[in-house]
């Protein structure tokens, strides 16, 4: 079969982890394989004068997956807003229908103690976040404004309507039927309207899934309850702002961002695949980041995009096996490199 994936390799360390997850993809020597470059965030901006150039969105929609490495500059900082490299990742979001954020958390065999948990309370760690993309307050309307007094007011809106909740509830009610049959729905519903809307709806989809258990828990709490107690988490479902924070507090809960990879699917089996870690351009040509976070998303990728639940296990497998052999990123308190580790996956491939 046809295995026709984009590569986009973005801004920073982009390009140096997103390296190491095209070899991995490379040695599994699937069949029909083909990679299609493009250009992203700043790097797009100084080629095309755009953070999303139209070759790349029509690239995108050529293929069936998207592994993307990251956006970010600080030289782009002051630039127009639809001119940041960070609108690449959100535009795709919008106009390929990325409804859905799949941001898996789950400690290594071995890290317990890397992690910022008690040993004993973080190697219960085994979740799935699954944050909604489309909507929120970082896709409303927004703006800056001065009011008669002449002060300077920024104003941002936060909205949902029902089908958008429908749609990510459903998401999450069939991701805990194939896990741990539990969902906890985060909401602020005690003060947002809009989380109002989110939790009456979320408890009428419940309806058609009475094998999973629900509960609902306010955002406030559940970042809590995240370092109190992760292990009583299977899958939570929550909005685009919560779930933003939420799952990169999780990823120190597992030892380091630079291990938790992320799924943004749209109907059907089209994804896009990405660390949840940033550009990081402080370090980028130095050949010291942590790739596995890329590694494991093109596992992902393989998995949802492309049913292939042998090759998705093996790669997972070959990173679990690399960090029990000790070879680690500085981000774990190790010396190995950024190819280092891409050769020691490989290696256990």
């Amino acid at each position: 079969m046809a295995t026709r994936i984009a590569v986009f390799a973005g801004d920073g360390v982009g390009p140096e982890v997103t390296g190491q997850a095209v070899r991995v993809l490379e040695a599994l020597d699937l069949p029909g394989l083909e990679l299609v470059e493009g250009d992203v965030g700043a790097a797009a901006y100084r080629k095309h004068g755009h953070p999303l150039p139209a070759q790349t969105l029509e690239i995108s929609r050529s293929v069936d997956a998207i592994l993307f490495g990251a956006v970010g500059d600080f030289d782009c900082d002051n630039l127009e807003r639809h001119l940041r490299p960070e609108q690449a990742i959100l535009s795709l979001r919008k106009e390929l229908g990325l409804f859905a954020n799949l941001r898996p958390a789950r400690v290594f065999e071995g890290l317990e103690a890397l992690t910022s948990l008690r040993p004993e309370v973080a190697r219960k760690i085994d979740l799935l976040i699954i944050r909604e993309l489309n909507g929120d307050v970082y896709f409303g309307e927004k703006g800056i404004r001065t009011l008669e007094d002449g002060r300077r007011q920024g104003w941002d809106m936060m909205s949902y309507t029902e089908d958008e909740v429908r749609r990510i509830a459903h998401t999450g009610f069939r991701a805990a039927m194939g896990r741990g049959g539990k969902l906890c729905s985060v909401d602020k519903a005690n003060v947002l309207e809009t989380s109002q809307l989110w939790r009456d709806v979320v408890i009428e989809v419940s309806a058609e899934y009475p094998d999973v258990e629900l509960s609902h828990m306010y955002v406030d709490n559940a970042a809590m309850q995240l370092v109190k107690d992760p292990g009583q988490f299977d899958v939570i479902v929550t909005g685009n702002l919560f779930g933003d924070i939420l799952s990169d507090q999780a990823s120190m809960c597992v030892g380091s961002i630079g291990l938790l990879a992320s799924a943004a699917l749209a109907e059907g089996t089209y994804g896009l695949y990405e660390p949840i870690h940033g550009s990081a351009p402080d370090i980028a040509g130095q050949g010291i980041a942590n790739p596995m976070a890329t590694i494991l998303s093109a596992a992902m990728l393989l998995r949802h995009s492309f049913g292939l639940e042998d090759q998705a296990s093996r790669i997972e497998a070959a990173v679990a096996a690399t960090l029990a052999a000790g070879i680690r990123g500085g981000d774990l308190g190790g010396s190995a490199g950024t190819r280092e580790i891409g050769d020691a996956v490989v290696d256990r491939l």
